[in-house]
C-alpha cells in the first residue's frame, strides 16, 4: 500500500530517543508522505514541521498557532506565521481552531487567534488544518464567516450530520485511530457516508492508537490499521482505500508544492 499520514507530531519528546528507527517502520509499512504538524509547543517556536521537512525526505508541514497556545501569540507570532506560509515545504497552515475542553487559553483569545490564522492562510492561498474539539458550532460558524478555502478537519470524530456541514463547506474529513474504537459507532457511520474523495487518514502520532495498538504510544506505521478499518466499513479493498486517500491529499496539499 502506498500511504500518506495526513497528521502527526513527530516532533514530540516521545520519539526523542527512536525517530530514525519510527520513519524506517512507516516506511516499512507503505507509508511515503507525512504531513508534520508545525504547532510544536507554540510560540515563539513555530517552525517544528519545518525542521522535520527539511531533515526527512517525504516529509511536508505546516505552520500555525494550536488553540491550547492562543495566549502565547502576538503580533510578531503572526508577522512570522506570514513569513513561515512561504516556506516551500508548507502545504497548510494548522493546526488550527478552538478548544473547549481544556480551554488552556481563554475562548475569547482561541478566537481571536484563529481568525487572524485564517486571514494568515487566505493571504498565503494555503488550506487549513481545523483542530475543534467541544466547540463544534463555533467553529462551523466561524468557518462559514470567515473561510472559503477548503482545507482538513483533523481527527474528525463527529456523526453523519457534523460530517455533512464540513463537507458543504468544501473540507476533507481526515480520520484516525478513534474510528477502530469499540464505541466509535457514529464516526464509523459518518466514514461511511462521507465521499470517497472527501477522506484522508492520519494518525494523531503520539496520540490516540487504534485497536490493536491502543493504550501505546501512536506512530505512523500504525496508520494501516486506520485504513484496513476504513476499507472494511465502506466494503472496499484496502490498496483501493489507501489509493484513494493518498490521492485526496495530494490532490489537497501539494499544488504549490515543489520539491
Amino acid at each position: 500500500m502506498n500511504l500518506v499520514d495526513s497528521h502527526c507530531h513527530l516532533d514530540a519528546g516521545k520519539f526523542r530517543d527512536d525517530l530514525d528507527e519510527t520513519i524506517a517502520r512507516a516506511r516499512a509499512a507503505g507509508v511515503s508522505r507525512f504531513l508534520a504538524i508545525g504547532t510544536g509547543d507554540g510560540p515563539p517556536d513555530l517552525e517544528a514541521g519545518i525542521r522535520l521537512a527539511e531533515r526527512y525526505a517525504g516529509f511536508l508541514a505546516t505552520v500555525g498557532v494550536h488553540p491550547h497556545d492562543a495566549s502565547k501569540a502576538n503580533e510578531e507570532t503572526f508577522a512570522r506565521l506570514d513569513e513561515l506560509a512561504k516556506h516551500p515545504r508548507v502545504v497548510a497552515l494548522g493546526e488550527i481552531g478552538l478548544d473547549y475542553h481544556y480551554d488552556f487559553s481563554p475562548r475569547d483569545t482561541q478566537m481571536s487567534v484563529f481568525l487572524k490564522q485564517l486571514e494568515i492562510a487566505r493571504g498565503a492561498k494555503l488550506p487549513i488544518v481545523v483542530h475543534t474539539r467541544e466547540a463544534w458550532a463555533d467553529t462551523m460558524q466561524v468557518l462559514r464567516e470567515n473561510w472559503q478555502g477548503g482545507g482538513i478537519m483533523h481527527c474528525f470524530t463527529g456523526g453523519a450530520e457534523q460530517a455533512r456541514e464540513a463537507l458543504d463547506l468544501g473540507f476533507h474529513l481526515a480520520f484516525g485511530g478513534v474510528i477502530t474504537y469499540p464505541k466509535s459507532e457514529e464516526i464509523r457511520a459518518a466514514a461511511r457516508m462521507v465521499p470517497e474523495e472527501f477522506l484522508l487518514v492520519e494518525t494523531d502520532a503520539p496520540y490516540l492508537a487504534p485497536v490493536p495498538h491502543r493504550g501505546k504510544r501512536n506512530e505512523p506505521a500504525f496508520v494501516v490499521e486506520t485504513v484496513r478499518r476504513l476499507a472494511e466499513i465502506r466494503a472496499v479493498e484496502p490498496e483501493h482505500m489507501a489509493e484513494a486517500t493518498t490521492c485526496n491529499f495530494e490532490r489537497l496539499c501539494l499544488s504549490r508544492y515543489t520539491g
